[in-house]
């Protein structure tokens, strides 16, 4: 199944991006993940683990604008009760943003997790909207950034810059992120203007922890117990 869509000002910002949010220039696959569970009106993350993605783009590189927002500043805290107002907590920050974006997505489910898998899930969504629930709008990486439309790609969209896997790229955007530890699963890739080929497929799996962090924990249970 190959996808188009278009946003028309979208960002996705870098992993360690904080007061100045910087953005990837190119939509990294766990965004593109997140953007197709988005779709089904999917909430687990963990439901379509093992599905392949290829991700291209049509057109110029996607302009990048720079902009003053106000953003918000804190960390969950018993004392503020879930109370932060905008006078202590918010201040203006300069941020990164893509217009024009033009994506194609190819999708392989033969090794999907799921018993009905996302490539299905997807042609459904596209063909009879009515048989799918979701909530919200559909957007491209942060929620504000909402999509023009998404549809099967046609010859007719213009010619496919295929992201392919390089370890020596010089783009490196991320596959997976784990919220709960703060750690992620990234991968290199170079903009080719040749034709589809194996090293364009992205797998979707979670990262495994790290042995220095798995020990940690263990040491602390140790500590517990003790």
């Amino acid at each position: 199944m190959l996808l188009y869509l278009e946003c028309p000002c979208t960002s996705f910002p870098r992993s360690f991006a904080r007061d100045y949010k910087e953005t990837y220039c190119y939509p990294p696959p766990s965004t593109i993940y997140g953007f197709l569970l988005s779709l089904i009106g999917e909430v687990d993350m963990a439901a379509h683990l093992g599905v392949k993605l290829a991700i291209g783009l049509i057109g110029n590189e996607p302009a990048i604008s720079r902009v003053v927002r106000k953003q918000r500043h804190h960390k969950f805290s018993r004392a503020h009760l879930g109370t932060y107002p905008t006078s202590k907590f918010s201040k203006p920050n300069h941020h990164e943003l893509l217009t024009d974006l033009q994506v194609v997505v190819q999708i392989d489910s033969s090794e999907d997790s799921a018993s009905v898998t996302l490539e299905e899930r997807v042609a459904i969504a596209l063909s009879t909207p009515e048989k799918i629930t979701r909530f919200g709008g559909l957007s491209l990486g942060e929620s504000w950034a909402l999509v023009n439309g998404i549809r099967l790609y046609r010859e007719t969209d213009g010619i496919i810059r295929w992201l392919i896997k390089d370890n020596r790229g010089l783009i490196s955007l991320p596959v997976w992120i784990e919220r709960k530890r703060g750690q992620g699963k990234f991968q290199r890739f170079s903009l080719s203007c040749n034709s589809f080929s194996e090293t364009c497929w992205v797998q979707i799996l979670a990262s495994q922890p790290t042995a220095q962090s798995s020990g940690f924990k263990a040491s602390k249970l140790s500590e517990k117990s003790g």
